[in-house]
Protein backbone atom coordinates (compact mmCIF):
# COMPACT_ATOMS: atom_id res chain seq x y z
CA UNK A 1 0.00 0.00 0.00
CA UNK A 2 2.68 2.50 1.02
CA UNK A 3 4.87 1.50 -1.92
CA UNK A 4 1.95 2.09 -4.25
CA UNK A 5 1.23 5.51 -2.76
CA UNK A 6 4.89 6.45 -3.05
CA UNK A 7 5.01 5.32 -6.66
CA UNK A 8 1.80 7.16 -7.52
CA UNK A 9 3.03 10.29 -5.76
CA UNK A 10 6.23 10.28 -7.78
CA UNK A 11 4.26 9.78 -11.00
CA UNK A 12 1.91 12.60 -9.98
CA UNK A 13 4.83 14.95 -9.35
CA UNK A 14 6.28 14.12 -12.74
CA UNK A 15 2.90 14.68 -14.37
CA UNK A 16 2.51 18.08 -12.71
CA UNK A 17 5.95 19.18 -13.92
CA UNK A 18 5.11 17.99 -17.45
CA UNK A 19 1.88 19.99 -17.42
CA UNK A 20 3.77 23.02 -16.14
CA UNK A 21 6.21 22.75 -19.06
CA UNK A 22 3.42 22.34 -21.64
CA UNK A 23 1.45 25.29 -20.29
CA UNK A 24 4.53 27.49 -20.09
CA UNK A 25 5.56 26.75 -23.68
CA UNK A 26 2.01 27.06 -25.03
CA UNK A 27 1.61 30.49 -23.47
CA UNK A 28 4.82 31.62 -25.15
CA UNK A 29 3.89 30.13 -28.54
CA UNK A 30 0.11 30.15 -28.88
CA UNK A 31 -0.77 33.62 -27.59
CA UNK A 32 -0.12 36.34 -30.17
CA UNK A 33 2.23 39.26 -29.59
CA UNK A 34 5.05 39.97 -27.24
CA UNK A 35 3.87 39.73 -23.60
CA UNK A 36 6.02 42.72 -22.66
CA UNK A 37 4.44 44.85 -25.39
CA UNK A 38 0.96 43.71 -24.42
CA UNK A 39 1.55 44.57 -20.78
CA UNK A 40 3.25 47.88 -21.47
CA UNK A 41 0.75 49.11 -24.05
CA UNK A 42 1.07 50.23 -27.65
CA UNK A 43 2.41 53.69 -26.76
CA UNK A 44 5.05 52.49 -24.30
CA UNK A 45 8.66 53.49 -24.83
CA UNK A 46 11.24 50.87 -25.83
CA UNK A 47 12.95 51.39 -22.48
CA UNK A 48 9.77 50.49 -20.58
CA UNK A 49 9.19 47.43 -22.75
CA UNK A 50 12.77 46.30 -22.17
CA UNK A 51 12.35 46.80 -18.43
CA UNK A 52 9.16 44.72 -18.35
CA UNK A 53 10.82 42.01 -20.43
CA UNK A 54 13.69 41.91 -17.98
CA UNK A 55 11.40 41.81 -14.94
CA UNK A 56 9.45 38.90 -16.40
CA UNK A 57 12.60 37.11 -17.48
CA UNK A 58 11.56 37.20 -21.13
CA UNK A 59 15.03 38.27 -22.22
CA UNK A 60 16.43 34.86 -21.24
CA UNK A 61 16.42 31.64 -23.32
CA UNK A 62 13.12 29.73 -23.22
CA UNK A 63 14.58 26.72 -21.41
CA UNK A 64 16.12 28.94 -18.78
CA UNK A 65 12.78 30.68 -18.32
CA UNK A 66 11.07 27.31 -17.90
CA UNK A 67 13.61 26.07 -15.36
CA UNK A 68 13.35 29.31 -13.39
CA UNK A 69 9.55 29.09 -13.41
CA UNK A 70 9.59 25.50 -12.10
CA UNK A 71 12.09 26.29 -9.35
CA UNK A 72 10.03 29.26 -8.19
CA UNK A 73 6.77 27.28 -8.42
CA UNK A 74 8.16 24.60 -6.10
CA UNK A 75 8.96 27.37 -3.62
CA UNK A 76 5.40 28.71 -3.86
CA UNK A 77 6.35 31.66 -6.05
CA UNK A 78 4.14 31.71 -9.15
CA UNK A 79 5.10 35.24 -10.09
CA UNK A 80 3.27 38.53 -9.67
CA UNK A 81 -0.10 39.19 -11.26
CA UNK A 82 0.00 41.94 -13.84
CA UNK A 83 -3.58 43.07 -13.19
CA UNK A 84 -3.65 42.87 -9.38
CA UNK A 85 -0.01 43.70 -8.74
CA UNK A 86 0.09 40.98 -6.08
CA UNK A 87 1.69 37.52 -5.91
CA UNK A 88 -0.29 35.03 -7.99
CA UNK A 89 -0.37 32.48 -5.18
CA UNK A 90 -1.95 35.00 -2.82
CA UNK A 91 -4.62 36.01 -5.33
CA UNK A 92 -5.51 32.36 -5.98
CA UNK A 93 -5.73 31.67 -2.24
CA UNK A 94 -8.29 34.46 -1.92
CA UNK A 95 -10.45 33.01 -4.71
CA UNK A 96 -10.01 29.31 -3.93
CA UNK A 97 -12.32 29.13 -0.83
CA UNK A 98 -15.31 30.19 -2.95
CA UNK A 99 -14.52 27.53 -5.56
CA UNK A 100 -13.91 24.95 -2.83
CA UNK A 101 -17.28 25.63 -1.19
CA UNK A 102 -19.08 25.58 -4.54
CA UNK A 103 -17.39 22.28 -5.45
CA UNK A 104 -18.17 20.40 -2.25
CA UNK A 105 -21.77 21.59 -2.10
CA UNK A 106 -22.46 20.83 -5.77
CA UNK A 107 -20.76 17.44 -5.83
CA UNK A 108 -22.14 16.42 -2.43
CA UNK A 109 -25.75 17.35 -3.19
CA UNK A 110 -25.57 16.04 -6.76
CA UNK A 111 -24.10 12.71 -5.65
CA UNK A 112 -26.69 12.21 -2.91
CA UNK A 113 -29.56 13.01 -5.28
CA UNK A 114 -28.12 10.88 -8.08
CA UNK A 115 -27.57 7.85 -5.87
CA UNK A 116 -31.07 8.12 -4.45
CA UNK A 117 -32.76 8.41 -7.83
CA UNK A 118 -30.56 5.72 -9.37
CA UNK A 119 -31.28 3.19 -6.63
CA UNK A 120 -35.00 3.99 -6.66
CA UNK A 121 -35.35 3.57 -10.43
CA UNK A 122 -33.38 0.31 -10.37
CA UNK A 123 -35.50 -1.15 -7.58
CA UNK A 124 -38.71 0.05 -9.30
CA UNK A 125 -37.49 -1.08 -12.72
CA UNK A 126 -40.30 -1.18 -15.29
CA UNK A 127 -42.81 0.73 -13.15
CA UNK A 128 -44.17 4.21 -13.79
CA UNK A 129 -41.70 5.60 -11.23
CA UNK A 130 -38.83 4.26 -13.31
CA UNK A 131 -40.21 5.61 -16.58
CA UNK A 132 -41.00 9.08 -15.24
CA UNK A 133 -37.61 9.32 -13.52
CA UNK A 134 -35.77 8.37 -16.70
CA UNK A 135 -37.50 11.19 -18.58
CA UNK A 136 -36.45 13.77 -15.99
CA UNK A 137 -32.93 12.38 -15.71
CA UNK A 138 -32.33 12.49 -19.47
CA UNK A 139 -33.89 15.96 -19.66
CA UNK A 140 -31.68 17.49 -16.95
CA UNK A 141 -28.59 15.66 -18.20
CA UNK A 142 -29.10 17.13 -21.69
CA UNK A 143 -29.51 20.75 -20.52
CA UNK A 144 -26.37 22.90 -20.96
CA UNK A 145 -25.10 24.44 -17.75
CA UNK A 146 -25.12 28.02 -19.06
CA UNK A 147 -28.75 27.70 -20.20
CA UNK A 148 -29.91 26.22 -16.91
CA UNK A 149 -28.09 28.91 -14.93
CA UNK A 150 -29.63 31.65 -17.06
CA UNK A 151 -33.13 30.22 -16.66
CA UNK A 152 -32.71 29.98 -12.89
CA UNK A 153 -31.64 33.63 -12.79
CA UNK A 154 -34.63 34.73 -14.86
CA UNK A 155 -37.01 32.73 -12.69
CA UNK A 156 -35.75 33.13 -9.11
CA UNK A 157 -33.88 36.44 -9.34
CA UNK A 158 -35.68 38.48 -12.00
CA UNK A 159 -39.29 37.24 -12.00
CA UNK A 160 -39.78 36.21 -8.37
CA UNK A 161 -36.92 38.21 -6.78
CA UNK A 162 -36.29 35.44 -4.25
CA UNK A 163 -32.51 35.03 -4.53
CA UNK A 164 -29.52 37.26 -5.33
CA UNK A 165 -27.39 36.68 -8.40
CA UNK A 166 -24.02 38.42 -8.22
CA UNK A 167 -21.54 38.06 -5.38
CA UNK A 168 -20.82 35.62 -2.57
CA UNK A 169 -21.58 37.55 0.61
CA UNK A 170 -24.30 35.28 2.04
CA UNK A 171 -25.39 31.66 1.71
CA UNK A 172 -28.25 32.78 -0.56
CA UNK A 173 -25.69 33.70 -3.23
CA UNK A 174 -24.67 30.02 -3.50
CA UNK A 175 -28.17 28.58 -3.93
CA UNK A 176 -28.49 29.18 -7.66
CA UNK A 177 -24.94 28.22 -8.72
CA UNK A 178 -25.00 25.08 -6.55
CA UNK A 179 -28.37 24.14 -8.00
CA UNK A 180 -27.07 24.69 -11.53
CA UNK A 181 -24.10 22.37 -11.05
CA UNK A 182 -25.72 19.74 -8.81
CA UNK A 183 -28.64 19.06 -11.15
CA UNK A 184 -26.40 17.98 -14.02
CA UNK A 185 -24.20 16.01 -11.62
CA UNK A 186 -27.24 14.26 -10.13
CA UNK A 187 -28.64 13.33 -13.54
CA UNK A 188 -25.40 11.75 -14.72
CA UNK A 189 -24.85 9.81 -11.49
CA UNK A 190 -28.48 8.66 -11.50
CA UNK A 191 -28.06 7.16 -14.99
CA UNK A 192 -24.79 5.50 -14.03
CA UNK A 193 -26.15 4.16 -10.73
CA UNK A 194 -29.31 2.80 -12.33
CA UNK A 195 -27.41 0.91 -15.03
CA UNK A 196 -24.97 -0.64 -12.55
CA UNK A 197 -27.67 -1.40 -9.99
CA UNK A 198 -29.76 -3.28 -12.55
CA UNK A 199 -26.74 -5.42 -13.35
CA UNK A 200 -25.93 -5.97 -9.69
CA UNK A 201 -29.51 -6.88 -8.69
CA UNK A 202 -29.53 -9.69 -11.24
CA UNK A 203 -26.11 -11.04 -10.20
CA UNK A 204 -25.83 -14.48 -8.57
CA UNK A 205 -24.49 -13.13 -5.24
CA UNK A 206 -27.61 -10.96 -4.84
CA UNK A 207 -29.85 -13.94 -5.57
CA UNK A 208 -27.91 -15.90 -2.98
CA UNK A 209 -28.35 -13.13 -0.41
CA UNK A 210 -32.10 -13.13 -1.03
CA UNK A 211 -32.29 -16.91 -0.75
CA UNK A 212 -30.69 -16.65 2.70
CA UNK A 213 -33.70 -14.64 3.85
CA UNK A 214 -32.03 -11.23 4.11
CA UNK A 215 -34.38 -8.24 4.09
CA UNK A 216 -34.59 -6.45 0.76
CA UNK A 217 -33.20 -3.21 2.17
CA UNK A 218 -30.01 -4.97 3.24
CA UNK A 219 -29.72 -6.75 -0.10
CA UNK A 220 -30.05 -3.46 -2.01
CA UNK A 221 -27.85 -1.17 0.07
CA UNK A 222 -25.23 -3.55 1.44
CA UNK A 223 -24.76 -6.13 -1.32
CA UNK A 224 -25.87 -4.44 -4.55
CA UNK A 225 -25.14 -0.73 -4.01
CA UNK A 226 -21.66 -1.25 -2.61
CA UNK A 227 -20.59 -3.05 -5.77
CA UNK A 228 -21.87 -0.22 -7.97
CA UNK A 229 -19.95 2.54 -6.18
CA UNK A 230 -16.63 2.06 -8.01
CA UNK A 231 -17.72 3.79 -11.27
CA UNK A 232 -19.70 6.36 -9.29
CA UNK A 233 -16.65 7.27 -7.20
CA UNK A 234 -14.62 7.61 -10.41
CA UNK A 235 -17.14 10.06 -11.86
CA UNK A 236 -17.35 11.99 -8.58
CA UNK A 237 -13.57 12.27 -8.46
CA UNK A 238 -13.35 13.60 -12.01
CA UNK A 239 -16.16 16.08 -11.33
CA UNK A 240 -14.56 17.30 -8.14
CA UNK A 241 -11.17 17.71 -9.82
CA UNK A 242 -12.75 19.68 -12.64
CA UNK A 243 -14.73 21.97 -10.34
CA UNK A 244 -11.78 22.57 -8.03
CA UNK A 245 -9.97 23.89 -11.07
CA UNK A 246 -12.78 26.38 -11.46
CA UNK A 247 -16.36 26.15 -12.62
CA UNK A 248 -15.66 28.69 -15.34
CA UNK A 249 -19.13 29.12 -16.84
CA UNK A 250 -21.08 28.97 -13.59
CA UNK A 251 -18.78 31.34 -11.70
CA UNK A 252 -18.89 33.80 -14.60
CA UNK A 253 -22.70 33.71 -14.87
CA UNK A 254 -23.29 34.21 -11.14
CA UNK A 255 -20.34 36.54 -10.52
CA UNK A 256 -18.65 34.33 -7.93
CA UNK A 257 -15.09 35.48 -7.19
CA UNK A 258 -13.67 31.97 -7.61
CA UNK A 259 -10.80 30.44 -9.55
CA UNK A 260 -12.87 29.88 -12.69
CA UNK A 261 -13.79 33.52 -13.06
CA UNK A 262 -10.25 34.49 -12.14
CA UNK A 263 -8.83 32.37 -14.97
CA UNK A 264 -11.20 33.94 -17.51
CA UNK A 265 -10.20 37.43 -16.40
CA UNK A 266 -6.54 36.44 -16.63
CA UNK A 267 -6.96 35.23 -20.21
CA UNK A 268 -8.82 38.40 -21.25
CA UNK A 269 -6.18 40.59 -19.59
CA UNK A 270 -3.31 38.41 -20.88
CA UNK A 271 -2.09 38.09 -17.34
CA UNK A 272 0.48 35.37 -18.10
CA UNK A 273 1.56 34.62 -14.51
CA UNK A 274 -2.07 34.30 -13.41
CA UNK A 275 -2.92 32.00 -16.32
CA UNK A 276 0.00 29.75 -15.41
CA UNK A 277 -1.05 29.71 -11.77
CA UNK A 278 -4.69 28.81 -12.39
CA UNK A 279 -3.82 26.07 -14.89
CA UNK A 280 -1.30 24.64 -12.43
CA UNK A 281 -4.05 24.57 -9.79
CA UNK A 282 -6.28 22.57 -12.16
CA UNK A 283 -3.49 20.05 -12.75
CA UNK A 284 -2.71 19.61 -9.06
CA UNK A 285 -6.43 19.24 -8.22
CA UNK A 286 -6.94 16.53 -10.83
CA UNK A 287 -3.83 14.61 -9.79
CA UNK A 288 -4.62 14.78 -6.08
CA UNK A 289 -8.28 13.80 -6.47
CA UNK A 290 -7.45 10.85 -8.72
CA UNK A 291 -4.88 9.60 -6.21
CA UNK A 292 -7.48 9.92 -3.45
CA UNK A 293 -10.03 8.00 -5.53
CA UNK A 294 -7.59 5.12 -6.04
CA UNK A 295 -7.12 4.87 -2.27
CA UNK A 296 -10.88 4.91 -1.63
CA UNK A 297 -11.31 1.97 -4.03
CA UNK A 298 -9.70 -0.40 -1.51
CA UNK A 299 -12.19 0.53 1.20
CA UNK A 300 -15.18 0.08 -1.10
CA UNK A 301 -14.08 -3.20 -2.72
CA UNK A 302 -11.82 -5.45 -0.63
CA UNK A 303 -10.95 -7.44 -3.76
CA UNK A 304 -8.83 -4.54 -5.01
CA UNK A 305 -5.23 -4.72 -3.88
CA UNK A 306 -2.30 -2.54 -4.84
CA UNK A 307 0.68 -4.60 -5.93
Amino acid sequence: MYQYLLRRTLIAIGLVFTIMAVVFIMLRVALPGDPAVVLAGDRASPELIAQIRENLGLDRPILEQLALFMVRAVQGDLGRSVKFGEPVFGVILKAFPFTLLLTFLSVGIGTAMGLGVGVLTAVKHGTWIDKVSIVFVVFFYSIPTFWLGTMLILLFAVAWRMLPVQGAETWQHFVLPVTTLSIGEAAFIARLTRANMLEALSAPYVQTARSKGLVERRVVFVHALRNTLIPVITVVGLSMGSLLGGAVITESIFGLPGVGRLSIQAILDRDYPMIQGTVLLVAVAFVFVNLLVDVIYTYIDPRIRFN
